[in-house]
């Protein structure tokens, strides 16, 4: 933390909103910073027990106004979620009586405005949270599935910071016995033997961390997966999403191209995220604009984790996967309710391509929750365990692959190099896996961490 910084948190006390959205029935607004006891006794006239509610009359400091009635809680630092001496002032929720208390807090000399975050921030500078805890709580503010909010809440009470420890403390073991090397190099057998047993750790160091970088399943609880609707136009595909999202999310039509843009839709898939997209329907466009929107089609169509590819069961063309993507395929028998062959016949359609095969009708439901509960299960099998110590960001990602560089280029140089060269390549490791957590070099990071967090956290 620079100088500036430590200024910041030294003088100014903060104070926001850290409820939600008014009007509602309390608004909880937090003071922290040297002056949040003083902040509290101009308001409500004496300062509560620690950690004991006070039900007070808050009234204006320069005008003697009355502005609520309210419960308001202290909690003297460090004992607090900021480290420093914090209050609450919990009061009616309606935008007039937040304006006014606020108002009055920002009367009091050295009490400013937070901005997003600063909560948190403090949190982390006086050692209350670390990075992946300060993600974690963002993550779980934002949770929208049950997948996300466990994955969140693990991250959030220091799951993956115990997991960076147990790393950085194998790496920290075979450093001590390289570097035994150089602090006994008048010994002649220390060097070699210390160094024979610091190999393993890091061997086993570098497999763990290369499986933690192969293991997606946290990007996929955290990040969603996506399914991407495709097919030839008028196959019924903004007919499908709108029936799988249940609203009107695309425009259907029976002209063909109706569909110019990618249209998304987050869904709830037992307790998972996914993004449903509606595509350009694929076909030789009729003009620039078509044009353009099969070209995005074709693009998300190769970035999906799942393609659902229409075909109109009505109709007598054999359906045909005209895109490139190594995405899963299922072939979806759309407008079964106007199909004039049997069902037995979808076997027969034959799509190499397609690994299932579904009878549906977007018109009136029939085979949707066959095909929801499908859906769930791909899903929960690619997400499920990942709610657990993961690399979900590609900021902790990143500072994973640089750290397993180091460590290969030590063990391919292990036997050739100096114990000083070989103690500096895992001493760079373990500087990546330290920024991780926050513990050392993340200093520009820090805005783009909690610039995430609302007002007031």
């Amino acid at each position: 933390m620079d100088g500036q910084e430590k200024s910041i948190i030294a003088n100014d006390t903060i104070a926001a909103v850290s409820s939600g959205t008014m009007a509602a029935a309390i608004a909880v607004i937090r003071v922290s910073g040297p002056r949040a006891g003083e902040a509290v006794r101009a308001l409500a006239g004496r300062l509560p027990e620690p950690r004991r509610a006070l039900l007070a009359r808050l009234r204006h400091p320069l005008s003697g106004e009355r502005l609520d009635e309210g419960l308001v809680l202290w909690f003297p630092g460090p004992a607090s979620a900021t480290g420093e001496d914090m209050a609450e002032f919990q009061v009616h929720g309606g935008r007039a009586v937040v304006a006014a208390v606020l108002d009055a807090l920002f009367s009091v000399p050295g009490i400013v405005a937070a901005e997003r975050g600063d909560f948190s921030r403090r949190a982390w500078l006086n050692g209350k949270m670390d990075l992946t805890e300060a993600e974690g709580l963002a993550d779980l503010i934002a949770a929208e599935t049950e997948g996300q909010r466990r994955q969140a809440l693990a991250h959030a009470f220091g799951h993956l910071g115990r997991q960076v420890d147990i790393w950085r403390g194998r790496l920290i073991r075979a450093m001590a016995l390289v570097e035994a090397g150089i602090d006994f190099s008048d010994e002649d057998d220390v060097p070699a033997e210390a160094r024979a047993l610091a190999r393993p750790e890091v061997e086993m160091l570098l497999a763990e961390l290369e499986a933690a970088l192969a293991d997606r399943r946290g990007a996929m609880v955290r990040e969603g997966a996506t399914i991407a609707i495709a097919g030839r136009p008028n196959a019924g595909k903004s007919s499908l999403m709108n029936a799988l999202a249940l609203r009107e999310v695309a425009i259907v039509s029976d002209e063909p191209g109706t569909t110019r843009d990618v249209l998304e839709v987050a869904l709830d898939l037992g307790g998972y995220k996914a993004t449903l997209i509606d595509t350009a329907g694929l076909r030789e466009a009729e003009g620039k604009v078509e044009a353009e929107g099969i070209r995005r089609a074709q693009r998300r169509i190769g970035e999906a984790d799942l393609v659902l590819w229409v075909h109109d069961f009505s109709g007598p063309e054999a359906p045909e996967i005209a895109v490139d993507s190594d995405a899963e395929f299922w072939l979806l028998a759309n407008k079964a309710d106007l199909a004039a062959v049997p069902t037995a016949a979808l076997p027969a359609l034959g799509l190499p391509r397609a690994s299932r095969h579904f009878l549906v009708s977007a018109a009136n439901g029939a085979g949707l929750d066959e095909l929801t509960a499908a859906l769930e299960q791909f899903v929960a099998a690619r997400a499920r365990g990942g709610e657990h110590p993961a690399l979900i960001r590609a900021r902790q990602r990143e500072a994973v692959a640089l750290a397993n560089g180091h460590l290969r280029a030590a063990l391919a140089a292990w036997d050739e190099i100096s114990e000083e060269l070989l103690a500096e390549e895992l001493r760079l490791a373990g500087r990546a896996l330290s920024s991780i957590a926050g513990r050392i070099g993340v200093e520009d990071l820090l805005d783009v961490v909690f610039r995430e967090f609302c007002i007031g956290k």
